[in-house]
């Protein structure tokens, strides 16, 4: 009978360290700069009318300092809602980004998997992995990595020399 071989993953690893993974996260990441740098212009514009309350506080009228805190509530509101659009329309589109490369990764993987013998790869990325312990031989993720970067993000893995030396 044939010894069952296991190797573990970190799939999310491979996506973010894959060359094609990294210029695609720095681009998301370039895109939602100047939207950073406008949500950070509300959170100073917020703290400048928190500091006008603060030192007005004992010189201001009572409706001049509902007033600025009416305008301090809406900016919050406001800066809350631009935050929530602004992470949620990145978080989508940063799981786009590793639904494209997962999927060329998984063809990698299969292959990689094939030819190397393994019987069963798990993905250790999620917390809630039931693996305890594996010994750092059975990781195979850097040479995924490897693997993957070596075919320029396509989805047909390299065969032979050109996948990194198996893990045991």
């Amino acid at each position: 009978m044939a010894q069952t071989k296991v190797a573990i993953i970190s799939i999310q690893d491979v996506i973010t360290r894959t060359q094609e993974g990294q210029q695609l996260i720095k681009q998301l990441q370039d895109k939602y700069a100047p939207k950073s740098k406008e949500l950070e212009g509300m959170n100073n514009e917020i703290n400048e009318l928190r500091n006008q309350l603060n030192k007005g506080q004992n010189t201001m009228s009572d409706d001049a300092r509902r007033d600025l805190m009416r305008r301090i509530q809406q900016k919050e509101r406001d800066q809350q809602r631009a935050v929530e659009d602004a992470r949620g329309q990145f978080n989508q589109e940063q799981q786009e980004i590793f639904n494209a490369v997962g999927a060329k990764v998984f063809a990698v993987v299969s292959q990689y998997s094939q030819e190397k013998g393994y019987s069963i790869v798990l993905d250790v990325s999620s917390p809630q992995t039931p693996v305890f312990w594996a010994a750092n031989e059975v990781n195979i993720t850097n040479d995924i990595i490897t693997a993957y970067d070596a075919q320029g993000g396509s989805s047909a893995a390299p065969s032979g020399d050109a996948a990194s030396k198996p893990a045991q």
